[in-house]
């Protein structure tokens, strides 16, 4: 992609896959670029999550689309930076008859959507995923669209790939802590009293909401987000996971099955039977990294509700649900962890300009490593008259 103002030096806070999106799209266009990050290396949310890139995640229409250019992205990256990119499809396992038959409403509705998808009977389900479990499996939904990504290795790579490939400059370590105009250019001002004017600046903090512009992202409608997840050692899995891997739970947590008639009644059943599920946003779902560990979660608690200690009953109603969807001859955790992202309620991403040539881009949600390609594409499109 190529747009205007080949000149620009632009600033980009933050090096989460939402901002290192922005950079690469800004450096795409010409424009010289800097990535400001205050820890010595990526350590939030975008190293804390499954690796899905999950465009059957997204509502259908511009979304989806906007899903499907990330995707093509990411197997660029797979092609040209050495970052694994698995393109390995995902399953939506049914256990009762309400999930079946929301999957084959959505079936019977995709070709209409423009969503590649097909129903599989139980045997097709476990050919393609192996360790799925076969007591009362009614079927799946499969996906071919999504790919797996190991979000640590993928979001440390990138910024070598974007400095060798496009000349971006990284400073790592460094806190911005201030963004203000001087001689009508943006001015970062950064924790040790240092200076520096850019041509225009995008913000990317993620779920810091303190830091800059307090006041615009405080009134946004935000909200932090903490997910709680867990990891199964490599060895005491039997084979491959084959696909993602999702279950019925996952079906009311996801827009795109909103279209389903069935779907309120399967929402009011999983709230009658297990209410806790509800009440912290738990849904089930499994992803293989290149190391073979299996990742698995995951919960959701918002805005007040977030402790800093994590509840140990979420992992075990997490771990619950996970034995009625996956067959496995051991459950040998190796990680537990929690991540928190930022989330608007309404919007794919949280837009605005609090001074001139000067953006705040955030609240991708759970859908950073997803969405944030092919948001970061509209973005600087948007500008290309600016």
């Amino acid at each position: 992609m190529s747009v205007g103002n080949s000149a620009e030096h632009v600033a980009i806070i933050g090096a989460g896959i939402v901002g290192l999106a922005q950079a690469w799209l800004a450096a795409e266009s010409g424009r010289q670029v800097t990535v400001i990050e205050r820890s010595p290396r990526a350590a939030g949310a975008s190293i804390r999550n499954f690796g899905m890139i999950w465009p059957i995640g997204q509502p259908h229409g511009d979304l989806y689309q906007t899903a499907m250019r990330s995707r093509a992205r990411w197997l660029r990256l797979g092609a040209e930076a050495g970052i694994v990119v698995d393109p390995c499809g995902s399953i939506h396992a049914a256990h009762r008859g309400d999930e079946q038959a929301v999957l084959e409403e959505f079936a019977a509705a995709a070709p209409k959507l423009g969503v590649a998808c097909q129903l599989l009977s139980p045997a097709e389900v476990l050919q393609r995923a192996p360790l799925i479990n076969p007591d009362g499996l009614r079927g799946g939904l499969y996906s071919p669209t999504e790919l797996c990504v190991n979000p640590t290795q993928a979001t440390r790579r990138l910024p070598d790939w974007l400095a060798a490939r496009h000349g971006v400059r990284f400073r790592f370590g460094v806190l911005a802590s201030e963004v203000g105009q001087s001689a009508g250019r943006p001015l970062v001002v950064f924790s040790d009293g240092t200076r520096e004017s850019f041509d225009r600046v995008v913000v990317c903090g993620g779920a810091d909401f303190q830091t800059l512009f307090p006041e615009v992202l405080q009134n946004s409608g935000l909200l932090a987000c903490k997910l709680q997840m867990l990891a199964l050692a490599a060895d005491s899995l039997p084979c491959r996971l084959g696909t993602h891997v999702a279950g019925g739970l996952t079906l009311r947590h996801y827009r795109i099955f909103e279209i389903c008639p069935g779907l309120p009644s399967l929402r009011r059943r999983i709230a009658e039977e297990t209410p806790e599920l509800d009440q912290y946003g738990i849904h089930v779902m499994a992803s293989q990294n290149d190391q073979g560990e299996l990742i698995l979660g995951d919960s959701h608690e918002y805005g007040s509700q977030i402790e800093p200690f994590d509840d140990v009953r979420i992992d075990e109603w997490i771990l619950r649900e996970l034995r009625h969807l996956l067959r496995l001859p051991a459950w040998k955790l190796s990680r537990r962890w929690h991540g928190i992202y930022a989330k608007h309620p309404d919007l794919p991403v949280f837009q605005a300009q609090p001074l001139p040539r000067v953006h705040i881009f955030t609240g991708t949600g759970g859908a950073g490593m997803t969405m944030s390609f092919g948001l970061a594409e509209d973005f600087w499109r948007s500008l290309q008259n600016q």
